[in-house]
């Protein structure tokens, strides 16, 4: 934790998909740091709800907001009721995501597209509502959860690693847009981490996993957000179009 106890005090951000796992964890961490959250989801309303409550026990702001950020719609409305909620938007972190892991033979058409959509349309949706306020502010942060599956593929998962290597595209290609602009873009690639999705993992192919990972551990949900809050604060202001990968040294290059 830098000296400044709230470094991101005065500070408004989205989080999509932080009902639970990394997007919790991260909705918390940037709340704990001083920032109001705006915590997304799209079918865990129960689950959002206890977030914001969490947060607001501990003396933040936060409000739950639905929407699908597959959609164009309701990723406008989301940006829009940060804006309106809390007086702007300074940091956007897009984590909604989802798998539908399959081998391709058997991969259906609409696996593929729920999974394009929601984790890389999506990153879009939000990322364009998002850069039309930071423009105008002159400021922002845009930090996308991608995943070591973008990075070094994932036998079962071409859907998923696919929408995972075009958020760092994504990203690169958007640091360079909006730079002039004073709004920095990253990524944060995620290794295996301890999930509901990591739990649903039969065990043999998890032991393979661990196998991989040189600090021979799964991380946590909170070991992506320090991450994320770092890129989201004022001393990561000199970092844009980066990928940092925390998986353990599983995608070293």
């Amino acid at each position: 934790m830098p000296k400044n106890a709230t470094p991101l005090a005065n500070k408004v951000a989205v989080v999509t998909g932080a009902s639970r796992g990394i997007g919790r964890a991260i909705a918390l961490e940037l709340a704990g740091r001083g920032a109001s959250i705006i915590v997304n989801y799209n079918s865990s309303g129960k689950a959002a709800e206890e977030v914001v409550l969490e947060i607001v026990k501990a003396g933040g702001k936060a409000a739950a907001i639905i929407g699908d950020v597959a959609k164009v719609d309701d990723a406008n409305a989301l940006i829009k009721a940060a804006v309106e909620k809390f007086g702007g938007l300074d940091i956007l972190v897009n984590n909604a995501g989802i798998t539908r892991d399959m081998l391709i033979m058997m991969m259906s058409e609409e696996s593929w597209d729920a999974v394009m959509d929601t984790n890389l349309k999506g990153t879009f949706n939000c990322s364009k509502a998002a850069v039309r306020h930071m423009m105008k502010a002159r400021t922002g942060r845009i930090i996308n959860i991608t995943s070591v599956s973008g990075q070094i593929g994932n036998a079962g998962q071409t859907n998923y690693s696919a929408s995972k290597a075009g958020q760092i595209g994504f990203t690169k290609a958007l640091a360079r847009e909006v730079a002039s602009r004073n709004i920095t873009v990253n990524a944060v690639a995620a290794g295996y981490v301890d999930t509901e999705i990591w739990a649903g993992v039969p065990e043999e192919m998890r032991e393979a996993f661990i196998k991989m990972i040189p600090l021979g551990r799964k991380g946590t949900p909170e070991e992506i957000a320090y991450a994320v809050a770092f890129l989201a604060s004022d001393e990561a202001g000199y970092i844009t179009g980066q990928v940092l990968a925390v998986d353990g040294g599983m995608a070293m290059s």
